[in-house]
């Protein structure tokens, strides 16, 4: 039994065989053993970054591109909007329509966004009579149940001179709580530039027992 062993070991180390053939057939089996396949936790994690950052990349483009999350600053939209109100906006290809709630970047003074009502529009005509509490667009007197309480003129705050015809990509907008916002009646605010709307406020978002679509 110890010949066969010297015998095996000799004919490993011989020069009188094929050396070649034999270390071929070891860095054959070397090259094959330095091969490590992808193991099941490098897989894992892969699959656990892509569950997050793709959701996390499509939420950050909604909210810059399509979706904003406003807070609600005052009390100028009472009794719609409540101070502290968390507010969905969307802004994607949005241009303002009468009637809608909108986000504002500033007006002439306000260095933060402001939220109003859209009264009129460019090429459109507004008369405000507090005598009967109406707002006439157009020469119709447009309906709002959304009014708190009757409309009080203020001259000292509404100081503004309304243009006969809304200047084109000018947009006229009040709060709802007329007789406490300062809006496009005011020289302070004024009409406002259709490119300075960020966007139409569709829902509440929070606080939860007042979540609801706004129109």
């Amino acid at each position: 039994m110890a010949d066969e062993l010297d015998f095996i070991d000799n004919f490993d180390d011989s020069d009188s065989l094929d050396p070649n053939g034999i270390k071929s057939r070891r860095s054959t089996v070397a090259a094959v053993n330095t091969v490590k396949p992808r193991t099941d936790a490098v897989a894992s994690s892969f699959e656990w970054i892509q569950v997050f950052l793709v959701p996390l990349m499509i939420i950050v483009v909604l909210m810059t591109f399509v979706l904003r999350i406003i807070n609600v600053d005052g009390s100028s939209m009472m009794n719609t909007l409540h101070d502290g109100d968390l507010v969905l906006v969307s802004n994607l290809l949005y241009e303002p329509e009468n009637g809608d709630i909108v986000v504002i970047s500033h007006g002439q003074e306000y260095a933060t966004p402001i939220i109003k009502r859209v009264i009129a529009k460019a090429g459109q005509t507004v008369k405000i009579d507090y005598e009967n509490n109406q707002v006439i667009v157009d020469g119709v007197a447009i309906d709002e149940p959304y009014l708190p309480e009757a409309m009080i003129d203020n001259p000292g705050e509404n100081n503004l001179e309304i243009p006969e015809v809304i200047p084109e990509g000018k947009i006229f907008v009040m709060g709802d709580n007329r007789n406490h916002s300062s809006d496009s009646r005011s020289q302070r605010i004024g009409l406002i530039n259709e490119t300075d709307v960020i966007g139409k406020a569709q829902l509440i978002f929070f606080p939860f027992d007042r979540f609801g679509y706004l129109y």
